[in-house]
């Protein structure tokens, strides 16, 4: 998995539970989303279904859906949408974080990342006239700044950059990957550990 060993415990701590719904999109074999899956109603969603095949042995509860298309799911329904490793692939990002934000609950959480594409090592390659990147599937190029902006209908951004021996001394040139996370505005939504809590309480 890619940045896994940074990205799994980062991810965990901002995904949170237990009892939140969770939509995972782009989830592939289910491999991260198995690191926030504990506690937590999971969906997950990718267009490939031998990939699906594969989170649902992990014991995932998947769904097909085209992530460049209008997401077959019910407004404001999940307290936290997962976009990991995806956004970069897509013909439209800034569609796909908007169907993110609809499907998000008032208060809800977005939580994702996309490769550094203009760290020093792909900066280098394109001076050397070569592609920055090979992978023929990758439709954009992210940059910190470019994350933010693509964020603005959210509140409270959060970017980090992660993974790399060198990351202290410069994220942007040394980062292999920018993580992030934003909440949608409006008040809290009230999860199923809130509300199982004021069941047990009453």
């Amino acid at each position: 998995m890619y940045c896994g060993p940074d990205r799994i415990p980062l991810f965990r701590e901002w995904v949170g539970g237990p009892g939140l719904r969770v939509l995972d999109l782009g989830c592939r074999d289910g491999a991260l989303t198995s690191a926030y899956l504990d506690g937590n109603d999971v969906v997950g969603v990718d267009v490939d279904r031998t990939a699906l095949a594969r989170a649902a042995e992990r014991g995932i509860e998947t769904a097909w859906a085209d992530l460049d298309e209008p997401l077959p799911l019910e407004d404001a329904s999940f307290d936290v949408v997962v976009v990991a490793e995806v956004l970069e692939h897509l013909r439209l990002p800034d569609r796909a974080l908007a169907e993110a934000r609809r499907v998000l609950r008032p208060g809800g959480v977005l939580v994702g990342s996309v490769p550094n594409g203009f760290r020093l090592k792909t900066r280098l390659r394109f001076l050397l006239g070569r592609q920055p990147e090979t992978d023929p599937t990758l439709l954009h190029l992210f940059d910190p700044d470019a994350v933010e902006r693509q964020l603005a209908p959210f509140d409270d951004v959060e970017i980090r950059c992660i993974a790399g021996r060198l990351v202290r001394l410069s994220g942007r040139l040394f980062a292999n990957d920018i993580a992030f996370r934003a909440r949608k505005s409006g008040l809290l939504a009230t999860t199923q550990a809130s509300r199982s809590r004021a069941r047990a309480t009453a």
